[in-house]
Formats: C-alpha cells, sequence, structure tokens
C-alpha cells in the first residue's frame, strides 16, 4: 500500500492503466484532485493481455481495505465485459471511467464513434501508444521477429488516427512513423486533455462524492511500464 495508513487509505484510489500516467498527472495536476485521492499504476503492456486485466486488479485490490472506494482507470479495455462483471459483483465499492476503451474517454463525446464511421479501417493511437508503438505494438505483437505477419494482422486498416493530448510534434512524427511501418495512411486528431478530465471528474466526484479544493500538489503511485 502506498503512503501513510492514516492519510492514504481514507483516501479513493485511482488505479489506472500504465498507459494514462501522464494523462491523469497533468489532469490531477490542473483539477485540484491530487490531495483527496492516491493514485496507482497497472503495467500498460495489459493492453495486449486483456484477459490479464481484472486478475491484475484484483491482485492489487487485495491489500487494500475492503471499504476503500475505488476508481479504475480503465474502459473495458477488451475483457469483453468481465472488467464489468468483476465490478458488479465484487463487495468493494468500485466504478470505471465510461466507455469501451481509453479512446471513447480521450476523444470528446461521440469523435471517436464518428472517425470509426469515416473509416471503419482505422487503428488509433494516443500519444503513448504512438511514443511506445515499438515496445507496445511492434514487439508486442512480434512482429519484430515476423515482418511478414504486418499484412496479415492489418489487412482489414486503412490508417492510423493519432489522438493527441498534447502539442507535442515528437508525439506527432512518432505517430506518423507508425503508420509507415505499418503501410498505412495517417491522420491526427487533435483531443486534449479536456474529455478525459471530464471522464476522471464525474466518476470521482459524482460516483466518490469527492469535493474539488484548489489545486494542490499531486501525490501519485510508480508507474510500471
Amino acid at each position: 500500500m502506498n503512503g501513510d495508513v492514516n492519510g492514504v487509505v481514507n483516501r479513493p484510489l485511482v488505479l489506472a492503466c500504465g498507459a494514462l500516467v501522464r494523462e491523469l498527472r497533468a489532469v490531477f495536476d490542473r483539477d485540484g484532485l491530487a490531495g483527496h485521492v492516491e493514485v496507482d499504476y497497472l503495467p500498460a503492456p495489459l493492453h495486449n493481455r486483456p484477459e490479464q486485466i481484472v486478475p491484475a486488479i484484483e491482485a492489487r485490490l487485495a491489500t487494500e481495505p475492503v471499504d476503500r472506494r475505488i476508481l479504475l482507470g480503465y474502459g473495458d479495455c477488451g475483457t469483453g465485459g468481465l472488467l464489468d462483471l468483476y465490478i458488479a459483483s465484487t463487495s468493494r465499492d468500485v466504478v470505471r471511467l465510461p466507455g469501451a476503451h481509453c479512446y471513447e474517454f480521450l476523444a470528446p463525446p461521440g469523435r471517436f464513434a464518428a472517425l470509426h464511421a469515416e473509416e471503419i479501417g482505422t487503428f488509433f493511437l494516443t500519444d503513448f501508444l504512438a511514443r511506445h508503438f515499438e515496445a507496445i505494438v511492434w514487439r508486442g505483437l512480434g512482429l519484430d521477429r515476423h515482418p511478414e505477419l504486418t499484412g496479415l494482422y492489418f489487412a482489414n486498416y486503412r490508417r492510423v488516427a493519432l489522438l493527441t493530448q498534447s502539442d507535442d510534434t515528437d508525439v506527432v512524427v512518432a505517430g506518423e512513423r507508425a503508420a509507415r511501418q505499418l503501410g498505412l495512411d495517417f491522420v491526427v486528431e487533435a483531443t486534449g486533455l479536456g474529455p478525459l478530465a471530464d471522464a476522471v471528474q464525474v466518476s470521482v466526484q459524482a460516483s466518490m462524492q469527492v469535493s474539488v479544493p484548489e489545486s494542490v500538489p499531486v501525490s501519485v503511485g510508480r508507474a510500471v511500464v
């Protein structure tokens, strides 16, 4: 358990995907939620092993008091409903961010669906996935060892869409490089942090009844990526 026993355990725990480290830190810094929650992260490579997400959450929460309020920084994220089943069946007070995956709560409402409808063969990247494309996607799928499988894995894709939360040109360059590596077209959608901030505030404030004071320094757990 992170932090001092008397202070931290009385705050809700935000347990999030390691792919959201930068974005959540920025949101908590900006919106003054930090002094009222503890934040910890699970390994980002669970993106490639969604069947391991719920067991990883259960293992992490095993060290927490049963009555501690929990916000999961996940959508369904490929668990096929198992995350929602866990939330519904656990005796813990647990909620998660809205949407089937992070692309939905990183983009403005309805925007992900519009981009998908515009081109159903869209492979989406976030800032994190663009920065770590080689590790998470390329090597994660074994394409470094078998690049000939790229055409098979991505046969139904036509473009890469980068949903960027920042104005970092290096992220755009990384996204373009990933698209070239996959042989796909490339588009950029600047989402900013607003949609994620809205989702976090709704979940933390409404579901957990946490008030937001003036901004205070953020206190987060160690990210494992």
